[in-house]
C-alpha cells in the first residue's frame, strides 16, 4: 500500500501518463474513444488555467467559461468571417484572452473573497449574452459553422482524429509543464502567499493588485488558448459555449482532481469526463448515480484525488518523524548503570 501511495505522488507518475497518453491512439481502435480524449485533454488544459488563478492565487472566476469562449469565437469569426488562416487565428484568441483578462481583472480584483465571484459571475453572464444576440458579430443563436482547422503545413492533416488527438496532447504537456515551472517559481510562490493571506503578502512586501491581474492574465490567456482549440476540432460554436454550466463544470474537474496541485486539473478532468461516458448507456439515470458518486468523492477526498494523497504522504512522513524523535529521547533518559569499581573510586575521592 505504501508504494502504491509513494508511486501516486512521486514524479514517475508524470511520466506514467505520459507515455500512456503518447500509445493511447495504438492500443485504443476506437476513434470515437480518442476525440473524447482530445477534448478532454482540452478542457484540461482550460482548467489548468482556472487552478493559476483559483488554485495558486485563491481567486474563484466564475466568468472562465466565457473566456474559453472568446478564444473560440475569435477563431471562428476570424477563419471564417476573414478568411484568416488556424494558427494567426490562435495567437489572436490567446491574445484577446489576455486582453479581456486584463481590463476584467484590473476592475474585478479590486473585490475579495465572494464579492470578487459574484462580479465574476455577472461578467459571465454578460459575455454569453453579447455572444448571442450581437448577430453582426457572432452570428446570434446561429453560431458560426465550417471553422478552419489547424494546418499541418502539408506535413499532416488535422482534420483526422489522430493527428489532432496528438497536437493536442502537445499542448497539453506545453501546459503543464509551464505550471510546473511557475508553481516552483518566485512568482508561485508569491501567488500562494496571496492565496493564503492578503495581509501576509503585504507584510512581504508583494504588490497584490500586480499579482493577482498577472494570475488573472495568465488563466484568461489559457482559458482563450484551450477555446481556440476547441473551435479547431469541433469546426462548429455558438453561444452556448460561455454558459456559466461550463464554468460549474471546470471547476468539478478541478476539486475532483485537486486544487492547487500540478496533476490535480488534469486527472480529474479524465475522471470525470470517462465517468460520465461509462453512465451514458444508463440515459436518463446516469444522474442518480453520477451525483451520488460525487457526493461520496467530495466527503472521502475533500482535496481531491491528488490533494488527499498529498496528505496522507504528508501525514505518514509527520509520524514517521515524531517517532524517531520519540526514540531519541527515550535512549537520551536512559542512565547507564555505575560499575563497583566506579562507586568505590568515587566514595574515595569524597573522603
Amino acid at each position: 500500500m505504501d508504494r502504491l501511495m509513494n508511486f501516486l505522488v512521486s514524479p514517475v507518475l508524470k511520466w506514467a501518463l505520459l507515455v500512456l497518453a503518447v500509445v493511447f491512439p495504438l492500443i485504443s481502435s476506437n476513434e470515437y474513444h480518442i476525440y473524447v480524449m482530445a477534448t478532454a485533454f482540452i478542457w484540461a488544459i482550460a482548467v489548468y488555467g482556472m487552478n493559476i488563478i483559483t488554485g495558486y492565487c485563491g481567486q474563484l472566476n466564475l466568468a472562465h467559461g466565457g473566456f474559453f469562449a472568446i478564444g473560440a469565437y475569435v477563431v471562428a469569426i476570424l477563419t471564417v468571417d476573414h478568411e484568416w488562416a488556424f494558427w494567426p487565428a490562435f495567437i489572436a484568441a490567446g491574445l484577446a484572452g489576455a486582453i479581456f483578462g486584463f481590463l476584467v481583472g484590473v476592475v474585478s480584483l479590486r473585490l475579495k473573497e465572494h464579492y470578487f465571484a459574484i462580479f465574476t459571475l455577472c461578467v459571465g453572464f454578460i459575455i454569453y449574452l453579447l455572444l448571442e444576440k450581437w448577430e453582426a458579430l457572432t452570428h446570434g443563436s446561429l453560431g458560426i459553422i465550417n471553422i478552419a482547422p489547424p494546418e499541418g503545413f502539408g506535413f499532416v492533416d488535422f482534420t483526422e482524429t489522430v493527428p489532432f488527438y496528438y497536437l493536442v496532447l502537445a499542448f497539453l504537456v506545453l501546459s503543464v509543464w509551464l505550471v510546473s515551472r511557475l508553481s516552483r517559481s518566485l512568482l508561485g510562490r508569491t501567488f500562494l502567499a496571496i492565496r493564503i493571506s492578503d495581509d501576509l503578502a503585504q507584510s512581504l512586501g508583494i504588490n497584490l493588485m500586480r499579482n493577482k491581474v498577472l494570475a488573472f492574465v495568465l488563466s484568461t490567456v489559457y482559458a482563450a488558448s484551450a477555446g481556440a482549440l476547441y473551435a479547431g476540432v469541433v469546426r462548429f460554436i455558438g453561444p452556448a459555449e460561455a454558459d456559466v454550466v461550463h464554468t460549474f463544470d471546470m471547476i468539478t474537474y478541478l476539486l475532483v482532481g485537486g486544487i492547487g496541485t500540478l496533476m490535480g486539473p488534469l486527472l480529474g478532468t479524465l475522471a470525470i469526463t470517462w465517468l460520465t461516458q461509462m453512465l451514458q448507456s444508463l440515459e436518463e439515470y446516469r444522474m442518480i448515480i453520477f451525483g451520488p458518486m460525487l457526493v461520496i468523492l467530495v466527503i472521502f477526498f475533500p482535496r481531491g484525488i491528488v490533494g488527499g494523497f498529498l496528505t496522507w504522504r504528508g501525514r505518514r512522513l509527520a509520524n514517521k518523524a515524531s517517532q524517531q524523535d520519540q526514540g531519541g529521547e527515550s535512549q537520551a533518559s536512559v542512565q547507564t548503570p555505575s560499575t563497583p569499581s566506579a562507586d568505590k573510586q568515587e566514595a574515595g575521592n569524597n573522603a
